[in-house]
């Protein structure tokens, strides 16, 4: 009997280490509240959903009438902008979510409406941006239009499909390739990896046309699509962009400019 006992222990603390490994942040912001996807769904009619994550990833993926209040604003605009919403909405929950699980922004967006502007009835739905759509798709934008079919979500084994290390990035970054830089311009700040051989296009609204234009070209010249950013995560968001276009052939630097950055000269001399 004891055995079986112990057995059953050792199976109810298995199953709470996996609960607390899914939702790490729970651990580690345990004073801020937080939301189930299920619950979140039923009570949608008297939630207000912000969106944690850059104004990029809103724009690609969102849940439906979310408003977009990026963790990366000052703290006054913060606050200025969270008040406009308690104001709007007058009892509703607020709810701020991320791309889920191990993301921590709407923990931290949380934590910071709290402490900072004095929010009350405030959760964090740590389940994320991909969660919802997957369930919940009428309930999701995906560029702009209602997500009708889950299956269009990106999983991340289709996505590492199209990673490319970045020494053969590189080295296959040749004239037969189409190459396109997606950084910033702070972030390039007039240093080209590829110098007159890539395109530069920053992911904002000022160089959607310049964006389509390059799509065409590639499409009509039929050669390989070579993308990288700084770091090897915009890429992610930027992928539905490029099958949105119906772009097949397509690669990305794995680490972005950042592993290039890091690579001895060594390995990017012929041999």
């Amino acid at each position: 009997m004891k055995k079986i006992i112990v057995s059953l222990c050792m199976v109810l603390i298995s199953f709470q280490l996996q609960a607390e490994d899914k939702f790490p942040g729970r651990e580690i912001y345990p004073q801020v509240p937080y939301i189930e996807l299920d619950e979140l769904y039923k009570e949608k009619a008297n939630v207000v959903f912000i969106d944690a994550r850059s104004s990029y990833e809103f724009t690609t993926l969102r849940i439906k009438n979310a408003i977009s209040i990026p963790l990366t604003y000052s703290s006054s605009r913060f606050s200025k902008e969270l008040n406009k919403v308690r104001e709007q909405n007058p009892g509703k929950k607020i709810v701020f979510y991320c791309n889920g699980h191990k993301c921590m922004k709407s923990y931290k967006a949380v934590k910071r409406a709290i402490a900072y502007v004095g929010i009350e009835n405030i959760y964090a739905f740590d389940a994320g941006i991909f969660d919802w759509a997957e369930k919940y798709p009428a309930e999701a934008l995906l560029l702009g239009k209602q997500l009708d079919d889950p299956n269009k979500l990106i999983s991340k084994d289709r996505f590492k499909n199209h990673i490319l290390p970045a020494e053969k990035f590189i080295r296959s970054a040749t004239e037969e390739v189409e190459l396109l830089d997606i950084r910033d311009r702070i972030e390039r700040d007039g240093f080209y990896i590829f110098s007159g051989h890539e395109t530069s296009i920053s992911l904002d609204t000022h160089d959607k046309n310049k964006l389509r234009e390059f799509f065409k070209r590639v499409k009509d010249n039929k050669k390989p699509l070579y993308v990288y950013d700084m770091v090897g995560k915009q890429v992610r968001w930027f992928q539905y962009y490029i099958e949105e276009y119906g772009i097949k052939e397509y690669y990305f630097m794995e680490g972005g400019a950042d592993a290039f950055f890091k690579l001895p000269i060594s390995k990017l001399m012929d041999s």
